[in-house]
């Protein structure tokens, strides 16, 4: 590996002291042009980047925010695409972090916050924290907080009217028995997709049935047992609403595996409308929450708060769309048995003699 670059390379190799180097690299007057021109060049060619550490303390500003995620997976990585897409040319760069393990536990963002604030990064943008109570010598934002909005600037999406659309459209389609694969109980998220559920329920004149509801914890692995559980009920659903696409595409192949043809048998609706939830078979309906646009709203608003400029709220909810694919269709008709002609008995021998 190459050795790092250092400002003393770069003075040496243009011919310059370290002092007009740094005056170059921060835009400071004393340099003749064409000696800032060379130093440039030099930079150049050289490849040298000044160290964000160095660079906080000299400014204390690193112009970096960053994205710290419990783990990195579809949800997650959407975020990213529109946080990305956001920065544009702020100025800003973005450091996108994570521990590393599936199984952080509550807390994991005050751990995360704690490595990197004051010297690696500006501000912060905290995808589904499990708290938000967090003590922070930087801006933060949240992104879907585990317990919704509290005093922390959040931005997330309307679950509980995405939910109750997912509903009504099955409902539409002639459903009555429609089962549940919940989210995780700590998610707020996953609470009001369920309120959502039960409401569209309510409204429609139909209790709820508690065998129907299982929870798939938002994970495709432990998605498989609850959907099991739901489609090997004697009286099975007609229609499944799972509370993620990761749960909805784990119970279209669960049924698949059982034999059951999605929609023919089966009717499966998700949420979020992550890019895999095109490319199943059949491609899935769901609820879009414009995940992407999650992200950069959250960039937005702190830039905002960085550079001190007005904003009308410190929580933005975005709304949710349905989407309509092949993996739903009108509730398949009953089977009934074939009807069997009565058996006409030959006549008797007497019968025939009076015939004749």
């Amino acid at each position: 590996m190459a050795d790092r670059v250092t400002i003393t390379d770069v003075a040496r190799a243009a011919g310059v002291s370290v002092a007009t180097v740094s005056k170059v690299l921060n835009d400071r007057y004393g340099v003749a042009s064409s000696t800032s021109e060379r130093v440039r060049d030099v930079i150049a060619h050289l490849g040298y980047e000044s160290s964000l550490v160095a660079r906080s303390l000299r400014s204390h500003k690193t112009h970096v925010i960053g994205i710290l995620v419990a783990e990195f997976e579809p949800f997650s990585t959407e975020i990213l695409k529109g946080a990305a897409e956001a920065l544009g040319d702020t100025g800003y760069e973005l450091l996108a972090y994570t521990g590393g393990r599936h199984n952080e536990g509550a807390g994991w963002e005050r751990r995360y916050l704690s490595r990197l604030s004051g010297t690696l990064i500006d501000g912060a943008v905290l995808v589904t924290p499990t708290v938000v109570d967090v003590q922070s010598t930087v801006p933060v934002v949240a992104i879907d907080p585990h317990e919704g909005p509290t005093g922390l600037p959040t931005v997330d999406s309307d679950n509980l009217a995405g939910a109750v659309r997912a509903t009504e459209h099955l409902l539409e389609l002639g459903h009555r028995r429609i089962g549940l694969v919940a989210g995780r109980p700590d998610l707020e998220s996953s609470r009001l997709r369920e309120e959502g559920y039960r409401q569209a329920l309510a409204a429609a004149g139909i209790a709820v049935d508690p065998a129907l509801v299982r929870v798939g914890d938002y994970r495709k692995p432990t998605s498989r047992g609850p959907a099991t559980e739901l489609l090997t009920m004697p009286d099975r659903p007609t229609a499944v609403f799972a509370a993620n696409d990761l749960s909805a595409i784990s119970t279209i192949e669960v049924a698949r595996e059982l034999g059951l043809r999605v929609p023919e048998d089966l009717s499966v609706i998700g949420f979020d409308d992550i890019p895999e939830s095109r490319t199943t078979t059949p491609p899935l309906s769901t609820v879009r929450q414009p995940i992407q646009q999650m992200g950069a709203t959250a960039i937005e608003l702190l830039i905002a708060l960085l550079d001190g400029t007005p904003v009308d709220s410190t929580h933005v909810r975005l709304p949710t769309t349905l989407v309509r694919r092949a993996s739903t269709a009108p509730v398949p008709s009953p089977v009934v048995p074939a009807t069997v002609p009565a058996t006409v008995p030959a006549p008797s021998a007497t019968e025939v003699a009076a015939l004749s």
